[in-house]
């Protein structure tokens, strides 16, 4: 039986969203239990889908956490315009 996890940051995908919306968390279950099926052969009802939603300041690249790095491309992108 496969299991497959999905992380996700808990931030939304829509303006004032703090997380994944239940109709979009369906959609990757099936998606994800679709894909097994069709490369692999594995019925439907013996995936298991898990998906983990990890708040902002718990995940980083780059040497910093998240939103540091991302005001660190914001800061360099605006740089880059400004000139």
């Amino acid at each position: 039986m496969p299991i497959v996890t999905i992380q996700v940051t808990r931030e939304g995908t829509a303006p004032g969203a703090s997380s994944t919306t239940p109709e979009q968390k369906a959609a990757l279950i099936k998606g994800a239990s679709e894909l097994l099926r069709d490369v692999l052969g594995k019925p439907m009802e013996s995936t298991f889908v898990v998906i983990e939603e990890v708040d902002t300041d718990n995940w980083g690249w780059g040497g910093l956490p998240a939103l540091d790095y991302r005001k660190k491309l914001a800061a360099a992108a605006a740089s880059k315009s400004s000139r």
